[in-house]
């Protein structure tokens, strides 16, 4: 079974920064570095998106609007993966979702909420 837990939303102000964390605490680690994870993000009103992707062998991938503010990162001993976002803008709001590809099936978090106040 997989758990799919978020953390490091909040409210902050343009111009700001914060990291995101995703994690899967109940896998070992040799089979968490082979999956692909990635962050979408879903503004009230539009469809989710998605933001950035770490694969298994150690690639990155971010969506155009992101690009230069965003950072994915993973640390597969610990089982986490983080999105460093700077220079955040309103623009960036939303309920941000971590997904998990494991073998072929997908697997998603609750959500957290992102709010970048102009």
């Amino acid at each position: 079974q997989v758990h799919v837990q978020e953390s490091g939303g909040g409210l902050v102000q343009a111009g700001g920064s914060l990291r995101l964390s995703c994690a899967d605490p109940r896998v070992i680690s040799s089979v968490f570095w082979q999956d692909t994870v990635a962050w979408y993000r879903q503004a009230p009103g539009k469809a989710r998106e998605m933001v950035a992707v770490s694969t298994s062998a150690g690639g990155t991938m971010y969506a155009d609007s992101v690009q230069g503010r965003f950072t994915i990162t993973r640390d597969n001993a610990r089982k986490r993966v983080y999105l460093q976002m700077n220079d955040l803008k309103p623009e960036d709001t939303g309920l941000y979702y971590c997904n998990i590809n494991r073998r072929g099936s997908d697997y998603w978090g609750q959500g957290t909420q992102v709010t970048v106040s102009s």
